[in-house]
């Protein structure tokens, strides 16, 4: 018993069935794909995806817990090949006995390739069964063979009536008054985790030792919560959604979205440069010939921003997003663009007309290079520009 009380809430309070586990029941409720496993009696490998907080471990122990299989937990951060070896021994030795193995894998997508190729066989020939745990899009991360071989399980972000349930069941589990928290701190601390059910009883485990045995306050909670970083990684699924929301944001005039964005970018710790760049390319694709200033500010705020550094250069980025956002949108230069790169591709062979290509020797001139040709601005030539074959073709026709 004294050993259990030292451990973290979050371990004490775990779900031992998958009927106590709460807030993923599209997976975990009757019919569901994890039920269905547990009530035939038929696993199969997986790949939880879901946010911090969301339950991709307890799934993992229930789930071995139910099918009375060995679990065996790794760490993709701290273990390597010769780990994975030792592992699939052990699963091997079960298997001659019958029991069967089932391998967690936190953070998968840490693994590089070599580690996940040498657990492929044994996925394969069903020694193994895997579960792997990420919080990072499986497509970026987890090899083709591998992924082919598993179910994605896609986890949410726990509700705040979910988060609301297993704080209340974690006081009731320890034994604690139900005045623990007055209904004020409460919702606190569920707004405050934000749908990360460890944030939650990390937080009111470390509030119980401020409390000296009293009722929580909300002061507490703040102390024991500390400043909440946002999630971010600059080469996984998020860096790639912020990005599309922030554009897509300047695109759509609406600038409460954009600065929004922008704001979650810069404290997330993205690359100001990254950001910068990205509003000089919006400028040309989405403004365009609508305003000739949009181009040449934001190609001064990426100059600034490189000469000036965070966190100053916040000013000129938000200087920029505002105006962008502001600007008249016009998209006839990506328009042009995309219709003169798709014809190009499509006709790479076609010569230059004569009469426009430079004349520099007598044979050239024989042969009718720049033939009525003048040089002076503005002239055009009778028979165009274009390859005869494209003579009728316009880049802004409207199909």
């Amino acid at each position: 018993m004294a050993s259990n009380m030292n451990k973290p809430l979050p371990e004490r309070v775990r779900p031992e069935r998958l009927s106590e586990v709460i807030g993923q029941e599209h997976v975990t409720g009757p019919g569901k794909l994890l039920a269905e496993m547990v009530r035939t009696n038929s696993p199969v490998s997986l790949i939880l995806w879901g946010p911090p907080g969301s339950g991709k471990t307890t799934l993992a122990r229930v789930f071995a817990h139910e099918l009375k299989a060995e679990f065996t937990e790794m760490s993709a951060v701290m273990s390597g090949v010769a780990d994975v070896r030792r592992v699939i021994e052990l699963a091997q030795m079960n298997k001659r006995f019958g029991k069967p193995t089932i391998v967690f894998i936190d953070e998968i997508h840490r693994f590089n390739k070599a580690q996940q190729d040498s657990l492929l066989p044994h996925v394969e020939n069903g020694t193994i069964t895997l579960v792997g745990a990420t919080t990072e899009n499986p497509s970026f991360s987890v090899i083709g063979p591998l992924l082919s071989r598993s179910r994605v399980v896609v986890l949410n972000p726990l509700s705040e009536e979910a988060l609301q349930k297993i704080v209340l069941r974690a006081v009731e589990k320890i034994g604690a008054k139900e005045d623990l928290l007055a209904p004020s701190a409460l919702e606190f601390l569920i707004h405050a985790a934000s749908g990360d059910a460890r944030v939650a009883l990390g937080a009111l485990d470390v509030a119980m030792l401020f409390s000296d045995g009293g009722a929580i306050t909300q002061k507490q909670l703040e102390t024991a919560l500390g400043k909440k970083i946002g999630r971010h990684d600059r080469k996984g699924e998020s860096h790639y959604n912020l990005a599309s929301a922030f554009i897509k944001s300047l695109r759509g005039s609406d600038e409460s979205a954009a600065l929004y964005y922008l704001a979650r970018f810069l404290q997330m710790g993205e690359d100001p440069l990254f950001i910068a760049r990205r509003m000089v390319i919006f400028a040309s694709e989405d403004i365009g010939l609508a305003d000739k200033y949009a181009t040449l500010l934001a190609e001064s705020v990426l100059e600034e921003t490189k000469n000036v550094g965070m966190p100053e250069c916040q000013y000129a980025l938000f200087h920029a997003a505002l105006y962008l956002v502001r600007a008249k949108k016009d998209r006839t230069v990506a328009d042009a663009m995309s219709s003169a790169l798709k014809k190009a591709e499509e006709t790479p062979d076609l010569q230059v007309p004569l009469h426009i290509r430079n004349a520099v020797t007598d044979l050239m001139k024989d042969l009718d290079y720049g033939k009525g040709y003048k040089w002076k601005a503005g002239f055009k030539h009778e028979k165009g520009f274009l390859p005869e074959e494209l003579k009728d073709w316009r880049v802004l026709d409207s199909e």
